[in-house]
C-alpha cells in the first residue's frame, strides 16, 4: 500500500479514502496471493478456492496428458 497510497499528494481527505478503498477492492479481489495458493482472499472467503483449485488441476492434468501425447507422436514419426 505504500508505493501506491503514500507516493501520490491527495489535497481532500475522500480523494485518499477513494484511494485506499480501490486497494483494498483490487488487494482482496483480484491480487492472487502465493500463501493462499494463488487465488485471492475474497475466493478463501466465500469458498470458492476449492472450487478453482480443483477446475486448475483438472486443466492441468489434461494439458499434460495432451503434450504427452504429442511428444509420442513426434517420436514414432
Amino acid at each position: 500500500m505504500k508505493n501506491i497510497v503514500k507516493l501520490q499528494n491527495y489535497y481532500f481527505p475522500w480523494e485518499l479514502e477513494q484511494e485506499i478503498s480501490r486497494f483494498v477492492e483490487y488487494y482482496n479481489n483480484h491480487r492472487y496471493h502465493e500463501s493462499l495458493n494463488n487465488v485471492t482472499p475474497a475466493d478463501v472467503y466465500f469458498g470458492r478456492n476449492r472450487e478453482i483449485l480443483t477446475k486448475r488441476d483438472h486443466i492441468k492434468r489434461k494439458t499434460l496428458a495432451l503434450r504427452k501425447k504429442q511428444n509420442l507422436k513426434t517420436r514414432v514419426a
